[in-house]
């Protein structure tokens, strides 16, 4: 019976449906060192992978038999997809089930940077809330304001759509133009972006080009009673540099649910209260997450059965 590794125990639908077909191994919840996924993925087709799953072409180069990779994820950067390739080695991952979860994320991020809800939680909860004020915890004016969309893609434009229902002019930036059914918006270079939105959603895919999009020139550039999101990746945002523009006010607030080195987060971000931190929780959804296991699990599936997944993300490797 053909075997399959599963490096962490995914919700369901997807152990079951893959336990119809194949030998399952599943790891535990811990992650994997190295050598425990090569001792445990030895032998298998296929492997069905976690973001924390770093799959390179040492890896690859170990497990000779492995013909197919699902990543439990849209993002694969994880993922060393070139030498996959020259392998042989499907690679697959789950779009489109978590776009509405994740831009909803980030409007619970922006909503709460804006109005500075984190503070005033934290505020209310050490005892200091004595009565309403005037001047009690002012945050920005969301309605009517500039959204800036770094990144045009399906949750970039999930995004955007949800802002046309604040009555905000929207920005973005892309390759090419798009059109998003029921969203006017403008593509503009990035420089003008930064420059002219209240607010900032970062929506690309991380790779070399993207690597620290978000610098410290980025950010003095911005206004300084703008705010950032990031339910991207990461890297995408130079993390220190962040810190010391929330910490010396070139910008007024950030939500952030994505970090350079996770589980790390730089320990000069945590000390921002301007900041609002997440710990991953874009498609932390019941549906999505749901979703994202049964895409998963049918990647890894018709990887195997010689069908061409719906999901793959490097034709070069079909037969």
């Amino acid at each position: 019976m053909t075997r399959v590794l599963v490096t962490y125990p995914i919700p369901d639908p997807g152990l079951p449906l893959l336990r119809e077909r194949f030998d399952v191994a599943v790891h535990g919840e811990d992650p994997p060192a190295r050598e425990e996924v090569v001792a445990e993925a030895r032998g298998c087709a296929g492997m069905l992978t976690l973001l924390r799953d770093r799959v390179d072409d040492d890896l690859l180069a170990a497990l000779p038999e492995l013909r197919a990779v699902s990543n439990y994820a849209v993002g694969y950067d994880n993922i060393d997809v070139a030498a996959a390739t020259r392998r042989g080695v499907l690679v697959t991952n789950t779009p489109d089930v978590l776009t509405d979860a994740t831009a909803d994320m980030a409007w619970a991020l922006l909503l709460a940077s804006a109005r500075r809800v984190g503070e005033g939680e934290r505020y209310l909860r050490t005892g200091s809330f004595t009565g309403w004020t005037p001047h009690l915890l002012l945050g920005a004016d969301v309605a009517g304001a500039t959204l800036g969309v770094i990144g045009y893609g399906r949750i970039g434009q999930a995004v955007a759509r949800r802002g046309t229902g604040f009555g905000m002019r929207i920005l973005y930036t892309a390759r090419r133009d798009h059109q998003a059914p029921g969203v006017v918006a403008e593509r503009v270079p990035l420089a003008r972006l930064l420059a002219e939105s209240d607010f900032v959603s970062v929506n690309v895919p991380l790779s070399p080009e993207t690597h620290h999009l978000v610098d410290e020139a980025a950010l003095r550039s911005m206004k300084p009673t703008a705010h950032l999101v990031n339910t991207a990746r990461g890297p995408v945002v130079d993390e220190a540099a962040l810190a010391r523009a929330l910490r010396e006010g070139w910008i007024a607030g950030a939500g952030i649910d994505v970090f350079e080195r996770e589980p790390e987060v730089h320990p000069d971000l945590l000390r921002q209260a301007n900041a609002v931190l997440a710990p991953h929780l874009g498609s932390a959804t019941v549906g999505a997450r749901a979703a994202m296991s049964r895409v998963a699990a049918t990647n890894l599936i018709q990887a195997l059965g010689g069908e061409r997944p719906a999901n793959l993300v490097n034709p070069g490797a079909w037969r």
